[in-house]
């Protein structure tokens, strides 16, 4: 089965067996939507839900108290990709497109996209180049001109100083 990342576990919280998560959604929320996900490769249902902040407080059904919650710091929770809400036009999952050729619009050939760095403004596309160098490309309209994640190729317009 094919699942989304939604997020990892960074801490317990409470001696009940609830776990702060670091949510990978734009919208934490969601998680009050969701009654059964996947802690690594174990299925859970998610028992109740609720938010300190940008983080996500959840109690699943097999973490029955706080030794065990101990244990899951930095393991990752999924959901069945065919159990996800509607995503919107030009919204990626980015382990979709991680790895993606970048290209100009052009045709020049940038690099690869390694990794993103979440921004409260946007977000920023880390592109490796043939050399190892890294180049950070905010990841809006003005820049990405188009993502195919089936094909993973990023198309970017360049501007005087984004690759130089």
């Amino acid at each position: 089965m094919d699942r989304i990342k939604l997020g990892k576990i960074t801490a317990p919280v409470g001696v009940k067996g609830e776990v702060r998560v670091y949510p990978y959604t734009d919208e934490p929320t969601r998680f009050s939507a969701i009654k059964e996900l996947w802690l690594e490769d174990e299925p859970a249902k998610i028992e109740r839900v609720h938010y300190q902040k940008n983080m996500v407080v959840v109690k699943l059904d097999i973490v029955p108290d706080r030794n065990a919650a101990e244990l899951l710091r930095d393991k990752e929770l999924y959901l069945d990709r065919d159990k996800l809400w509607d995503v919107p036009e030009d919204t990626y999952f980015m382990q979709d497109i991680l790895g993606s050729r970048c290209v100009s619009d052009e045709g020049t050939e940038l690099g690869v996209l390694t990794d993103l760095i979440e921004n409260p403004a946007h977000d920023i596309f880390v592109i490796k180049d043939a050399n190892e160098v890294e180049h950070l490309v905010p990841a809006v309209k003005e820049f990405i001109k188009s993502v195919d994640d089936k094909n993973k190729v990023i198309v970017i317009h360049l501007i005087p100083g984004l690759f130089d």
